[in-house]
């Protein structure tokens, strides 16, 4: 039986839960889903917590802050002049909108605080900071496709 490593393409079924059992996203109740190891769409820390896992086995793990979406960063808080908003009297806390950033890409951020001339907008990751537990079925390992 092949065992997961870098060079294999892996089927599973996962959840992903804060650590006071909130879920955030599961396909427990769907179709497995596919990726190559190693192709950069998910987590370091949750591919390589895969590792030497075969199909059939089932695991649940605890993925610390750092090894997840980081730690939170205060220097990705920014305050912004209220009067930089179009629709300033829609703004609450917790609303996400999205900004350009300087590579005119799009960045997603979160406004934190409001008061009558300024608003915070954290840039953070919503999981930065947040331990994640993960539980995974292992479904299929076969040999990676492309490389």
């Amino acid at each position: 039986m092949i065992k997961i490593d870098r060079e294999t393409r892996v089927t599973l079924n996962f959840s992903l839960k804060l650590e006071d059992g909130q879920v955030v996203d599961s396909n427990f109740n769907s179709e497995p889903v596919a990726f190559e190891v190693g192709d950069g769409k998910l987590l370091p820390g949750f591919e390589s917590r895969l590792l030497g896992m075969e199909a059939g086995e089932e695991a649940s793990f605890t993925i610390p802050a750092d090894d997840a979406f980081g730690n939170h960063n205060e220097d990705n808080i920014q305050v912004f002049d209220i009067e930089q908003f179009a629709d300033a009297d829609e703004l609450e806390k917790g609303l996400v909108l999205s900004f350009t950033d300087a590579a005119h890409g799009e960045v997603p951020g979160v406004i934190q605080n409001i008061d009558e001339n300024q608003v915070w907008v954290d840039f953070n990751h919503p999981l930065a900071g947040r331990a994640l537990v993960f539980d995974v079925k292992i479904h299929n390992v076969e040999p990676r496709t492309s490389h």
